[in-house]
This record gives structure tokens, sequence and C-alpha cells, in this order.
């Protein structure tokens, strides 16, 4: 998953203790009849972070979105901006705008017309309002385009459009929702590193609600996962990757192997697991105390694990597979090996050298090799 490079401050703000959050949620519950759409969600983001709310449908990581913009009033909890009880606040006394996945454009309007809107709502002088126009057509690079309906623009045009007029009041926050979802794959991998770069030019903070967790991993300062109305974990994209609090995140974010299994042994910071879907013992890195027999999951990467066409001896970790699928995506190759237990693991090649072929085919045999450091103990 590629990361556009950030210029991170010397502390992140949320690792400062002294830092006050921009926005602070605090015991917000939201329901729709028996359902809970929100669960007692609390959340601190900070000012000038890209933070977004990932999730698959119905995890409430919308309606949470809205309760922010003030479409929906939580039946308990606190929202808080910049301090500010804003919980009961209509959305247009927010210090607040929203930047809708339909983006939401006037048609009858020209682009400079449709970036004028809100401020000509609030009645500001025509001369800021020139000013302020012109400096958005040259933030998202559309100075051209100023004159053109929107019907006159491609679908990333139109993006920015919104994007624009968005930012155009100076919110102390934008809420976007699934921006980026109808946009094709070219333009959305594109769009993403722009989005990025205007984020940090202009320093407002942006909260994004998306299903995607490319999307997600690539674009955001730190990412709240969340599943059945509650945040499972909030950490940066990498340590999200790397470390799994649990099985639902680990299976959520990326591709992963996982081995059902029972603590046996442990020494140091590594312990040993007899993984009943292989009925192997595999070392783990894992650093906290922790009983034999605990129930536990082993989660691998499947970029993690090296392939071997002859047994490897003096490893920690080794299993034989026969390959019985293979995708070739260009830049890597993904085999499934299935085990003599008939487990399927899955292994992800990176094509480093040239070729227009797989390096293996379906039948070989093969020895999946991983050191204890990329296994990763899941309790949870």
């Amino acid at each position: 998953m590629s990361t556009p490079a950030r210029r991170q401050a010397q502390v992140d703000p949320w690792q400062d203790p002294n830092a006050e959050p921009i926005l602070r949620i605090e015991g917000v519950t939201k329901t729709f009849g028996k359902t809970y759409a929100v669960d007692d969600v609390s959340l601190d983001i900070f000012r000038g972070e890209f933070f977004a709310l990932l999730g698959g449908s119905g995890c409430g990581k919308s309606t949470l979105l809205r309760i922010l913009g003030g479409f929906e009033v939580p039946d308990k909890g606190r929202v808080l901006i910049d301090g500010t009880d804003m919980t009961h606040v209509p959305p247009y006394e927010r210090p607040v705008n929203m930047m809708f996945q339909s983006y939401a454009l006037f048609p009858h309007m020209t682009v400079e017309q449709n970036i004028a809107f809100g401020l000509k709502q609030d009645k500001r002088p025509a001369s800021e309002i020139g000013d302020r126009v012109a400096a958005m057509l040259d933030l998202v690079k559309m100075g051209q385009l100023g004159r053109r309906k929107p019907d006159q623009l491609s679908g990333g045009q139109r993006q920015r459009v919104a994007l624009a007029r968005a930012l155009a009041k100076e919110p102390k926050l934008l809420l976007l929702d699934e921006p980026l979802g109808a946009l094709d794959k070219k333009l959305r991998e594109h769009t993403q590193f722009e989005l990025v770069n205007i984020q940090e030019r202009t320093g407002t903070t942006f909260v994004m609600v998306t299903h995607d967790q490319e999307e997600a991993m690539t674009m955001s300062t730190r990412v709240a996962v969340m599943d059945a109305g509650r945040i499972v974990q909030v950490s940066t994209p990498s340590n999200l990757y790397e470390y799994p609090n649990s099985k639902f995140v680990a299976e959520f974010i990326g591709a992963v192997n996982m081995l059902r299994g029972t603590v046996v042994d442990q020494q140091e910071e590594r312990v040993l697991v007899h993984c009943h879907d292989v009925e192997l013992d595999v070392w783990a890195r894992y650093v906290e105390p922790i009983p034999v027999g605990t129930d536990v999951n082993v989660a691998i990467r499947p970029e993690k694990i090296d392939v071997a066409e002859a047994e490897p001896s003096g490893v920690e970790n080794v299993v034989r597979g026969r390959v019985v699928e293979i995708a070739y995506l260009g830049d890597v190759s993904i085999y499934h090996l299935q085990t003599d237990d008939g487990f399927v693991l899955r292994v992800q090649e990176t094509h480093a050298a040239r070729s227009a072929d797989p390096h293996y085919n379906w039948g070989d045999v093969l020895y999946l090799v991983w050191h204890a450091r990329d296994a990763i103990v899941l309790t949870a």
C-alpha cells in the first residue's frame, strides 16, 4: 500500500499529553429503533489531522459523520469542536463543511458561482468573495475553468470544485463522505495524493468516511476502524497493518493468513503456538506474559512469507504446500498453496526482475518460511 510522504511534526499531537483536540466526541450513541448505529463512541481528533473512519457497510461510520455535521442528533453524548459544545447546534451554525460523494454541485451555476455560493450566503463583501474564489481555483488548479458548468467537467474536476466550495468558508473541520467513490481506479489513486497535498497546504482538519481500506491507509494520519457501531482500534496506518489488536482488524486491513492455535510454550519475547489448521508448532513474537493453554490466532501477512523450492533447515517456521491457485497482477503474483492438512495459505511475491510469467506453476510443491517476528499473536 503506497503512502504519500508527510511532513510530520517532531511529536504527533495524539502523542502529546498537552495537545488539545479540535474535535472531541464523548460517549456518543445513536439508535434507530432497536439498532445501535453508533454505540458509545469516544474519540479525539487533533488540529491538522487527515483522519479516516473506516469500516464496512452498516458499521456506523456515516451516521457518526452526520452527527459531526449536525444532520443527526445523538441520543447520548456530546460533540465538541474547538472546545465548544456543538451537539445541538444546527449544521449551518457549525464551523464545519461537508463534501458529499455525489459532490452536490448546482448544475445551473458555473464553477465560480458554485464556489462562491456559501460566501454569498454569509453576505461577504463582493471583493472578498472574488479574491477567495480565485484563491480556491488556484488551490485546486482550475483557474482556467471557472466559467464552465458542472456538466462540462470530468468526474475528477467536479470533485475538485466540490472540495474548493467546501474549503472556501475556511471551516475548522471538513467532513468527507466517500469523497473518491465516484471516480475510476486510476483517477482515484491520483486524486488521493492531490487531496493529501491540499489538506497539508491549507492545514484544515479533514475527517473522511470510507469503506476502502487502501484509501484510508494512503491518505490518513490516523484511522479509526469501526464495527457494529463501535470503534475497535485507532492508530496510524502502519501500526494498524503491522500491529492489529484483534482478528477483525487484521482481516479487515489488508490480506492475511489466520491460523487458529493454542499456546504451548513461551521463551522471552517469543511464544510457541500449536496451530490446529496445519498441525504445526509455530513461533511468533509476543512480549507480554501469556499462560500456556491460551487459545489465540496467529496472523501472517502474505508478503512476509518467503518461498523455497527445497526444504530449508535452521529456520523458525516452515510448512510445505502445493500451488493450487495463481494470480498474476503485474507488480506481484499471488499464490495459494494447500498444505498437507488441506489448509490454504496465501503468499505474495514481488516482481523485482522483469518476467512475463509467474515464477511457479500449478502443482509445484514449495516450502513456506517466515520469521517469528513477522507472525502476529492475537488474543482478541
